[in-house]
Formats: C-alpha cells, structure tokens, sequence
C-alpha cells in the first residue's frame, strides 16, 4: 500500500539533535506525518521515512530562471483579460498591464505570471490567436524594460511558443499538460522550465460537484505522474514546479485538506507553488463577498503554508505579502539583517 510522507517543519533548528534542514532554507524536520489511502495518518521519526523522500526532502531545489528557492518567492498576477475573477479588464491596454507589472516587481515580485485566457470557475476557452495577442506584446515589454523572470499562464502549445519567442521563461499550464499534447514537446524542445498544476476538469465545468478518492493523494498521484511524464519528454525534474490547484476542480474542504497537508508535495523533490490569492474559499471563510476585500485572508493562508515549506506564492497583492512574510521570518527566527 502507497506511503504518503509529510516532513513537520519548524523554524527552531534545535528540535532535536537529529534535526535536518529542509531544502537548504531556515526550517527544519526531524518528524514526519505518514499516511495512506485507507487509514488514518501517524507521526514518525525521519529514521522511518523511505532515503529518497528524505534526500527529496533535504536537498537544495535548483534554481529555476534565476530564482532562490532558500527563501520565500512572490509572482505576481498580471491577467490581460476582459473576465478574470479579481480584476478582470482593468489591464487588458499594454501600457497599463506593463506599469503594473513593473509596479508589483519594484513591491518585491521575484517574477510575474502573465495570463491572457481567464481560468475562473465558469470561464470559457480563449482562441490561441486572442490569447497571443493579448500576452506577447506585453511579454516583449517587460522583458526589455524589467528585470525579472516573466511566467506564461496558458494550456496551449501555440501561445507559449508565441510567449517563449518573445522572452517568457516559465510556462505556468493550469491544465497539468492533459488540455494539449503539443505543450509538453514544445517546452522540452524550448527548455523551458514549466509549472505543472492540477486540475479536475476544465474551467466551464470544474466547479460542478467534483469528487475524489482521497483530495490529497489524488492531487499528488496525478502531479507525480505528470512530473514523470514530462522528464521522459524531455524537461528536466529541477526546471520542474508543481501546484496542487487550489479551487480548481474542488470544494471548500477538498482545498482546506489540501492546504492542511500542503507540505506532502515536497516528497515531489520540486518546488511547490501555491495560488489562493482573493479565492472563493477566502470569500466563503473569510466572509468577503468582494475579491478586492480578501488580502488579510490571502496572506493568512499564505502564511500557514510558508510554515509547511511552499516555496513560491502567486499573489495579487504583493507588497503586503512581502510585509508579512519578513515580520515571519523575523519572529520564527529571532533575527532581523535588514533590508
């Protein structure tokens, strides 16, 4: 039976004498959560936990277009769309959407994630030739005026070629590559480090009553499987990222246990990405019925999971977050080196 293994982190490194660091960043592990499909989940000293969750678990994560994973990574969201969720149309103009991004990467963005076809619950699918006309201009902008990586968000093989041409360095698919087959060959061919997410069902439809097995083994089966799929394509595992998917094909408590047991997809050996900014799950819980009202829950979330390891935050509001991750660190650690 499949042993799912999460490593318990801390900021204090002297847990124990038998303390590993995590990843080469400030926490450490010297316990782990093991659970299975069928039962319940136990604590365990690392003595039990498999020598390759551990080196996965222990070892640096290399650096994916230039970025650190020792240390808390901040993307910023740049939707160039007329429908997204949280601010839809407000940078479809290309002078508009490059002031913005070169606005959230002087607030502390280490790269910005750029969309040109919406993915909120209900959305309908963007042809490739409007996608590319709404991201590549934009792309092409940033990349000569700023510096700081440029992520595509997209599904399709046609605009991450169109995006990779003019300077993208991540392509970010929302899809786990299960919408195009030509997207997977076309990073490896590109080596182009890419972000896998999961996702059940498509944007129009994925909110209509998912279901799963078990929400957290599912998700990490289906991320462990595709991280194998595109290294036999070509890609290689450390310009790998995996997302679970938060509100992608799942309820309040599918996301609430997935964020609960976050820190299980680090026995991927990739850096994991999050993206709950303004979400549903925020509205319902946080009760805040207006997207531009659920900062103070993003960054509540966001905070919980910086305390099980994830590695890079896709965020709307990102000088505040970068406030709240240094007043973090600060306490856990003890210490403060300034700026």
């Amino acid at each position: 039976m499949k042993r799912y293994y999460r490593p318990i982190l801390s900021a204090r490194h002297a847990l124990s004498a038998d303390a590993v660091q995590f990843a080469a960043t400030r926490l450490w592990f010297d316990r782990a959560e093991v659970f299975t499909r069928d039962a319940g989940s136990h604590v365990v000293d690392i003595c039990d936990v498999p020598s390759e969750i551990m080196h996965r678990w222990h070892h640096k994560r290399a650096p994916i277009a230039g970025l650190d994973f020792t240390k808390p990574v901040i993307m910023g969201i740049l939707n160039v769309t007329p429908d997204s969720f949280s601010d839809g149309g407000a940078f479809q103009a290309v002078d508009i959407a490059v002031q913005h991004g070169k606005a959230m990467h002087a607030a502390g963005a280490n790269i910005i994630d750029i969309g040109g076809e919406s993915t909120r619950p209900g959305a309908d699918l963007v042809p490739a030739d409007v996608e590319i006309s709404r991201v590549a201009p934009v792309i092409a902008r940033l990349v000569a005026e700023m510096n700081a990586p440029i992520s595509l968000d997209t599904r399709k093989a046609e605009v991450a070629q169109a995006g990779l041409k003019v300077g993208a360095g991540i392509i970010n698919d929302v899809s786990g590559f299960t919408f195009d087959r030509e997207l997977m060959p076309t990073c490896a061919k590109h080596n182009a480090p890419v972000c896998v997410m999961h996702a059940q069902g498509d944007p129009k439809t994925m909110q209509v009553n998912p279901q799963y097995d078990h929400v957290v083994a599912d998700v990490y089966d289906f991320l462990e499987t595709q991280i194998d799929r595109l290294v036999a394509c070509g890609v290689s595992r450390s310009q790998i990222i995996a997302d679970p998917g938060i509100g992608f094909g799942k309820t309040l408590d599918h996301n609430l246990q997935l964020l609960n047991q976050i820190g299980v997809f680090h026995s991927l050996g990739v850096p994991i990405l999050l993206g709950v900014s303004r979400k549903g799950m925020i509205k319902t819980i946080g009760n805040a019925p207006n997207a531009q009202d659920r900062m103070a829950g993003s960054i509540a979330v966001a905070l919980a999971a910086l305390e099980q390891g994830v590695q890079i935050f896709r965020v709307h509001d990102v000088a505040e977050t970068k406030q709240a991750f240094a007043l973090w660190q600060a306490v856990q650690t003890g210490e403060w080196h300034g700026a």
